[in-house]
């Protein structure tokens, strides 16, 4: 029986020698994704400077929601699709459109407008989680996806978090916004703003080279576009014509697909993702603000924060080890279990050096949980459904983190800040329960033989 287009270009990619084009493919994936974290986890430390600009702390919560529920909204929407008109078509137009209107957001002059350009700032950035995974996933051989894959979380993920507290430290300092003027603060935040909107439009620029993913191409009708481009990593056209079956010109629904076929991986991996976002963005948008009211000045706030944030690289650099060591499922599992018992600690540490110690080691196992899982999820669906998928286990946690982030504010007033950690260690154990239900354990596997393509 002839080989399938699909069975041919999946093994070719599986089995393929780094290239040039792979470098450059990774490298602005991972400039992508920058854009997409550094949004999100900037924003705790940008509060302090909106509510010394004169906005009120439910204002901020309220920006802060409306960009989360974009993101949520553009995760699981974009993901249908670019599933369905390929990944490059919606990777040609997300940081189009959220550069644009992060920076009309910095320059609007009121909170109404404001809510509403981080509304749409986020329901175009929602893509990038998405397809950076899943088109990375689908470039890169078997044998080291698990460590690519990390290496994109390094770059785009990791780095971003004491970049972008040390980014706002820095406007800190050159507006002198650590004292109580307000049009200093207000400098800050939308300085800050501005020029993540910039950065977002050079990377968009820079990814009209980008070619489409040959795993895409098979699966849907496109096979000789897919063989021309494995042709630029160096992989020859087979000898033998090519045979197709029902997956070589897929007509499924993506949506269809994930919630019939995978209703347990989806609603495990949604599961997943409220516990990781509603710690990673729900208490990181809060963090300062918290250390802020507990006597500390912003900039110490912010110096420790960064402190605490230098954890995300390092917990990076471990899973390229562990992730094809170990495997995605247990590190996860494990490193979720620790991460509870470190909030419960967190909660309750006094002083300046507790505070840092132990919010660095909960931070170094919340990172490793949820980029583990968030790697795993990346990769137990189909390519006919793999964007689709991951956005909705993705954008239901971001959509809940919607709620997490005034919950943990609301939570703090009425009960205090060590019920806070109590329940968001709760949340973590029943993450390290749903991961089990993720999947197989994808390490040293083909994407195929986790997930083949379906009709």
């Amino acid at each position: 029986m002839a080989q399938t287009v699909e069975g041919f270009v999946n093994a070719a990619l599986d089995e393929a020698k780094i290239s040039p084009l792979h470098q450059r493919v990774i490298a602005l994936i991972a400039a992508g994704y920058f854009c997409d974290v550094i949004d999100y986890t900037i924003y705790g430390s940008l509060v302090p400077f909106i509510i010394k600009s004169g906005l009120r702390p439910a204002d901020a919560a309220m920006i802060g929601s409306a960009t989360i529920f974009g993101l949520a909204l553009g995760t699981a929407g974009q993901g249908e699709f670019s599933d369905r008109l390929g990944r490059k078509f919606v990777y040609q137009f997300n940081l189009l459109f959220f550069g644009v209107f992060t920076i009309l957001g910095a320059l609007t002059p009121n909170v109404t407008l404001l809510v509403a350009c981080r509304f749409i700032a986020g329901l175009f950035l929602g893509a990038e989680q998405p397809l950076a995974f899943a088109y990375a996933g689908e470039w890169t051989p078997k044998r080291i996806r698990g460590r690519v894959l990390a290496v994109v979380h390094f770059i785009g993920g990791a780095m971003v978090w004491p970049i972008g507290t040390g980014l706002v430290l820095w406007f800190g300092a050159m507006f002198a916004a650590s004292g109580a003027d307000p049009v200093a603060a207000s400098y800050v935040w939308r300085g800050v703003w501005i020029l993540i909107g910039v950065l977002a439009l050079i990377v968009w620029v820079f990814r009209f080279t980008l070619p489409e993913s040959p795993r895409y191409l098979a699966t849907h009708g496109r096979g000789d576009e897919a063989l021309d481009i494995l042709g630029r990593l160096g992989v020859a056209k087979p000898a033998e014509p090519l045979s197709n079956d029902a997956a070589s010109n897929t007509r499924s629904d993506p949506f269809g697909v994930v919630f019939s076929m995978f209703p347990r991986r989806v609603i495990a991996g949604m599961i997943c993702f409220t516990a990781f976002f509603g710690i990673a963005i729900g208490l990181g948008a809060w963090l300062p603000n918290i250390m802020n009211a507990k006597g500390f000045s912003i900039t110490k706030s912010l110096l420790y924060t960064l402190a605490m944030n230098f954890a995300v690289p390092c917990a990076s650099i471990f899973m390229m080890y562990a992730l094809d060591k170990f495997g995605r499922k247990i590190t996860a599992i494990c490193t979720f279990i620790l991460a509870g018992l470190m909030a419960i600690a967190f909660g309750n540490a006094q002083t300046a050096a507790e505070l840092i110690v132990i919010g660095f080691i909960m931070t170094f196992f919340v990172q490793v949980a949820g980029n583990s899982m968030q790697i795993f999820a990346s990769e137990v669906f189909p390519t006919n459904a793999r964007a689709s998928g991951f956005g909705w286990c993705s954008g239901v946690g971001r959509f809940a983190t919607a709620f997490i982030m005034p919950t943990i504010l609301w939570i703090q007033t009425a009960y205090g800040l060590t019920t806070v950690f109590v329940c968001l260690a709760i949340l973590l154990f029943i993450a390290a329960v749903a991961v089990t239900q993720l999947g197989p354990e994808a390490r040293q596997k083909s994407l195929d033989e986790i997930a083949p393509p379906t009709g």
